[in-house]
């Protein structure tokens, strides 16, 4: 008795952000790539829940190939996008992209999706030194300016005074403690050497 081996697919997924957006060109454009069946979807790029494309997921089989549009129909974002093409190889499922030419099915697709993943991170951890380096660039200028990072001084310099001022004449630690709100070692700090009696 001849078993026949399950047919390789191509399903497609088309998505629009808004209701008032049309579907036909991305419907067209994944019918003449061969799409068996199209899964539709109107949901913001960012949306979590996409029930249609769980759907479509729950169809591919090991050799089927998910077809989009173009690559940002698929992905909330350029990692997830990564990740979940990442995923779908794991289980033997390609990946094509109409508008980028892109067939994860094929040696040269492969290479440039890896390509994509690579410059992707390399890019991601150049933003991530960027935004390091502006911040501690941002601390130095505050320091060099008498600023630095944090709560603002709770001892102004108006403070300072008045805490001088108040222990000249005999005030207790406690109460100009309790007066400017603030403990008994920032004033220390403040008022140098001199004990606050």
């Amino acid at each position: 008795m001849e078993h026949s081996c399950p047919v390789s697919e191509l399903l497609g997924y088309a998505r629009v952000s808004t209701a008032d957006q049309t579907l036909d060109l991305q419907s067209d454009a994944l019918s003449a790539a061969g799409c068996a069946r199209i899964w539709t979807e109107t949901a913001s790029g960012a949306t979590t829940a996409r029930p249609q494309l769980d759907d479509l997921f729950s169809h591919l089989r090991s050799g089927d190939s998910l077809v989009v549009w173009r690559l940002d129909r698929l992905g909330r974002s350029l990692p997830h996008l990564l990740q979940t093409v990442t995923d779908l190889e794991d289980k033997g499922i390609g990946f094509r992209s109409v508008t980028e030419a892109i067939d994860t099915t094929t040696a040269g697709g492969k290479l440039i999706f890896s390509i994509f993943g690579s410059i992707f991170g390399a890019l991601a951890e150049f933003e991530r030194n960027l935004i390091r380096e502006r911040t501690t660039a941002g601390l130095a200028a505050a320091r060099s300016r008498g600023r630095i990072g944090g709560r603002p001084p709770k001892m102004t310099p108006k403070k300072i005074k008045q805490a001088k001022l108040m222990r000249d004449n005999g005030m207790s630690q406690n109460e100009i403690a309790e007066i400017l709100g603030v403990g008994r070692t920032t004033l220390y700090r403040h008022l140098g050497t001199q004990k606050v009696h």
